[in-house]
């Protein structure tokens, strides 16, 4: 049997590990983090003080990564806590300024990516860390500028499944759902008007962010739509009403007008049986298995046709393409196979190494 790693872990400081209500990448640090520990791993967590996971906690002592005095200070933090624990492995899923001083060490690292990635970035970190280092991206869209500048391998992100009530059926007027930030970009203002054109009901759930911009986008693009009946917003949801919301919809519609890099809300809605409609933007098209899990549109007039084409759909072929494709163990069976081959590979280059001084 392979013996246990030991796997130091960083996240931003922002939110904590699992998130309160919205944060897509601190779910899927705890979600890793769970299964590793499950299967015996040793893990430590650096993150924000109010995380609760089933590891060790180092709490930061800021809460933002936009600070500079913050910055130097977690990142001291994290090499602190690696000179400790002395990890086979440091996993960070927060900035790369945080691995700043632990870069030049033998250790290997690996830095995941849930957002765009900087070039520049890569290049530095890569330099630093000689040989080191092996860069994830949640979707190939996110790494397809950047990969001849690394090691770089894609890792989808995952939801826990059983926690997904699964619907077989539903009823022939289940409403759309749009769920997600109501902000211009997430295309609220699209969902509604594909569900006027078809004539069908739509319920919005998300949050309306704390910005002029988006404030000013409900007040008029959305807020003036809703009448409570065909169309109605229910506001922020917790995990067991968004369960609840997904399972009972005809689908989910994913007007996105921005490259979004993978949207966990679509492995949310797979995971309850509901296809997903959406745009050919970012990752969407990876996500969705055309013609089979739902639909990838170019335009929102092509997201009107196939609305009459959902009862064509195999709610069960939905789960099975989230339990074989974005299910918990999926995601820790690719960072734990990484993680083993990393380690294989310091442990070839400790020999070469150990052979040559000798020689």
């Amino acid at each position: 049997m392979t013996s246990p790693l030991r796997i130091l872990v960083t996240a931003d400081p922002e939110l904590p590990v699992p998130p309160r209500l919205y944060g897509g990448i601190e779910r899927i640090i705890d979600l890793l983090i769970d299964g590793l520990v499950r299967r015996g791993h040793d893990v430590t967590l650096v993150a924000h003080r109010d995380s609760s996971v089933r590891c060790e906690l180092v709490p930061y002592p800021g809460t933002r990564s936009d600070a500079t005095m913050d910055t130097i200070s977690h990142a001291t933090l994290v090499a602190r806590t690696a000179m400790r624990v002395k990890p086979d492995i440091i996993q960070s899923f927060g900035r790369v300024a945080y691995l700043m001083p632990v870069l030049p060490w033998k250790t290997p690292k690996v830095m995941s990516y849930q957002r765009e990635v900087t070039p520049g970035s890569i290049r530095m970190a890569s330099r630093l860390a000689q040989g080191t280092i092996t860069w994830t991206g949640c979707s190939a869209y996110l790494t397809k500028n950047v990969k001849e500048l690394g090691d770089w391998r894609v890792i989808y992100n995952a939801v826990p499944i059983d926690r997904y009530p699964f619907a077989p059926d539903v009823a022939a007027d289940a409403p759309l759902v749009f769920l997600g930030r109501i902000e211009h970009i997430k295309g609220a203002h699209v969902a509604i008007d594909v569900a006027r054109h078809t004539g069908r009901a739509l319920v919005l759930a998300g949050n309306v962010p704390e910005s002029d911009s988006a404030r000013d986008y409900f007040e008029k693009q959305v807020k003036p739509q809703i009448d409570g009946d065909q169309i109605r917003y229910i506001g922020p949801v917790d995990d067991a009403a968004k369960g609840q919301l997904l399972s009972g919809a005809s689908a989910l519609v994913m007007p996105v007008l921005w490259d979004e890099p993978f949207g966990i809300v679509m492995a949310e809605a797979l995971a309850c049986g509901t296809p997903v409609v959406g745009l050919n933007r970012g990752a969407v098209p990876e996500v969705i298995d055309h013609g089979r899990t739902g639909w990838v549109c170019s335009e929102p007039e092509d997201m009107m046709a196939v609305m009459g084409k959902l009862g064509r759909l195999s709610r069960h072929a939905c789960r099975q393409a989230a339990e074989m494709r974005f299910s918990g163990p999926v995601l820790v069976d690719a960072y734990e196979s990484l993680y083993r081959e990393l380690q294989q590979r310091s442990q070839v280059v400790d020999e070469s190494l150990a052979q040559r001084a000798d020689a």
